[in-house]
């Protein structure tokens, strides 16, 4: 048995539900305001290029651990029977392709 509400509580209830209403409609207007999607999906975007360049970082910072693990010894020392051929090898590779760049050129 729910009481009778008078006019005033009536009017008071479709005030206040026009007033809900008004603003829900803003916050739609909001969310789908091309500048506001536009934000929203450079946003998503940086997060995800975020993600990816730090997963990279781990994996390119994991590559050069393990790379300095080879040439290292735990002290820091480096190997050199392990630097020295890897030296040489580097060297030959230079001195091939400035000798093959001196030959385009000549």
């Amino acid at each position: 048995m729910s009481e009778a509400r008078t006019p005033a509580q009536i009017e008071a209830d479709i005030v206040r539900r026009r007033e809900q209403l008004a603003v829900t409609l803003d916050e739609i207007g909001i969310r789908m305001h091309p500048k506001t999607i536009i934000g929203d999906a450079k946003a998503k975007v940086a997060s995800t290029v975020d993600q990816t360049a730090g997963r990279a970082f781990v994996a390119v910072n994991r590559v050069v651990s393990d790379v300095k693990a080879r040439f290292t010894h735990e002290d820091g020392a480096p190997r050199l029977e392990r630097v020295v051929p890897v030296a040489v090898v580097a060297v030959a590779i230079v001195g091939l392709l400035a000798a093959s760049f001196r030959k385009k050129r000549g």
